[in-house]
């Protein structure tokens, strides 16, 4: 693995890997057969594979899949390289999740729907979707000061630290600030932010009736100290 792409691992890993406010709702929720979408390294796939679910994970990043693989040995969890705007595993699960806001990752309602299609064939009767969604961020006055996300690796420290998140009309825009500390003591750093599309559960349901979907209830994941908390919208398959 190249030093750009192990580079986006450990920083998945640093920002991503540390997150279990909503474990406890994907254990609930896991039936025979998962598909784990955006599964980046396997923070949930592999959890509940430990717990003896058969996981399938699927992630646009071939370097987060290469990591998965080699976390899951012995384990009923596999990963694979797909989009999941557009995907066709050739199987149903009876239940598709998507956890940390993936569905805001994707750039409007037109890609949104597309992933909401290729969920929906891949549905099983009676099965269950689940989607993480942040609605809304806590007004500045309500948030303390956070603390990085830290890793170290072969003697390199990685440090990720959530400076801002500005709301603007249609996205989120969440900054960090990323450094980079070598064994020798060097520092390096740098601003990396990422946008998230404004998305309500209302809205989300609207969308999921057009790909063959139904609402099926709404479940919360309450903040922790380092992250805030979400809406997960749960559909069903229109029979």
């Amino acid at each position: 693995m190249t030093g750009k792409r192990r580079a986006g691992v450990i920083w998945h890993e640093a920002e991503c890997g540390s997150y279990e406010a909503d474990l406890s709702l994907w254990e609930e929720l896991a039936e025979e057969s998962v598909l784990d979408l955006g599964c980046g390294t396997g923070r949930v796939a592999i959890h509940l594979a430990r717990r003896g679910t058969t996981v399938t994970g699927l992630d646009i990043d071939p370097a987060l899949v290469a990591a998965f693989e080699e976390r899951a040995p012995g384990l009923p969890a596999v990963a694979t390289v797909g989009d999941a705007r557009d995907f066709d595993l050739g199987t149903e699960f009876a239940l598709v999740l998507a956890p940390m806001q993936l569905l805001q990752l994707f750039d409007d309602s037109e890609q949104r729907l597309r992933c909401l299609r290729s969920v929906a064939a891949h549905l099983a009767a009676g099965g269950l979707a689940a989607f993480a969604i942040v609605e809304s961020m806590p007004q500045p006055a309500d948030t303390v000061p956070l603390l990085p996300d830290t890793r170290e690796v072969d003697g390199w420290v990685y440090s990720s630290l959530p400076i801002d998140a500005r709301v603007d009309p249609g996205s989120i825009q969440v900054r960090r600030l990323r450094q980079t500390v070598s064994p020798q003591g060097e520092l390096e750093e740098e601003l990396y932010e990422i946008g998230l599309c404004a998305l309500d559960a209302a809205t989300l349901e609207s969308e999921a009736r057009q790909a063959g979907l139904r609402p099926a209830g709404r479940r919360a994941i309450p903040p922790s100290e380092d992250h805030v908390g979400s809406t997960v919208v749960l559909l069903g398959k229109e029979i």
